[in-house]
């Protein structure tokens, strides 16, 4: 196993992921949602679970990109948010399609309001405060713990995560709402502990292994972590994966940035972290 020779191939992986989504963010910026930008919410008691194929031939007409999400035991309420401005003519007009279609009546439109982008920003800026105080304090633990270049390794590897996933966002634009924000704030957390079994695994390996270079004992320790963290990983991203798929609108845009940040974690904990540590300490040396 030859990780940290080949750091150079790693490096210019995720420097491609992170410059293109770099790039598409400074063209286009990120998909937000209507959480930050605002817009008109409306729920519909249809009476029965209808399948969105069959909503969308009506919401369509209004906006393509338009969110749906079944809310109720039976699914039978639809809520649609857009990121249009409808007002109560543009509102009544949507209702009476699906009124006419599905025998409705006028106490059937149970929401029916447009929403400002306030709150949105609101929780943009707590959400970039939090994730900037929870790194800070990883920063002083793992220094603490560990030692200084543990914790600037561990950082910089976060950093890479948040801003990989942000890149993954952004090529594909995939609408950022709250749920996205809980999701990165949960990878995180999540994302440091595959970093810190290898890094405790270098610390105990260097007072076993003496004598041996930074990198063997980077790649030594990787070898003898990379089972554990791949099945860690891998049985979390099933029940993720499971939640995704059977779950409502509202559970996707909270599983997918999990998916995305725990499989970025796990791979930048093994091709990114270590040999981040590996340089420090070899400038250290040097």
């Amino acid at each position: 196993m030859n990780i940290i020779g080949r750091k150079k191939i790693w490096f210019a992986f995720s420097s491609l992921i992170i410059i293109a989504g770099l790039v598409m963010m400074m063209i286009s910026g990120l998909n937000y949602g209507i959480d930050f930008t605002g817009g008109t919410v409306m729920e519909i008691n249809l009476h029965k679970d209808v399948p969105n194929k069959e909503i969308r031939l009506i919401t369509d007409s209004v906006d393509p990109n338009i969110s749906i999400n079944k809310i109720g035991e039976g699914k039978e309420t639809v809520q649609i948010k857009t990121k249009k401005d409808m007002d109560n003519k543009a509102r009544t007009e949507l209702f009476n399609q699906f009124k006419e279609k599905y025998s409705l009546v006028e106490d059937d439109l149970v929401k029916a309001e447009q929403i400002g982008p306030s709150i949105g920003n609101e929780i943009r800026n707590k959400a970039v405060i939090s994730v900037a105080i929870a790194t800070v304090g990883m920063l002083i633990y793992i220094s603490f713990r560990f030692e200084f270049s543990y914790g600037v390794a561990a950082v910089l590897a976060l950093v890479h995560d948040v801003l990989v996933v942000l890149s993954f966002y952004a090529i594909f634009k995939i609408p950022v709402n709250s749920p996205f924000i809980a999701g990165m704030l949960t990878v995180v957390g999540y994302s440091i502990n595959d970093t810190i079994v290898i890094f405790d695994r270098i610390r105990e390996n260097m007072k076993t292994m003496k004598g041996k270079d930074f990198a063997g004992l980077a790649d030594g320790s990787i070898k003898q972590t990379i089972v554990r963290s791949l099945n860690t990983s891998l049985t979390t991203l099933v029940a993720i994966t499971a939640l995704y798929v059977v779950g409502v609108e509202s559970i996707k845009d909270f599983t997918l940035p999990l998916i995305a940040g725990i499989a970025t974690g796990t791979y930048s904990s093994i091709f990114i972290a270590s040999p981040i540590w590996v340089i420090l300490k070899e400038k250290k040396i040097s």
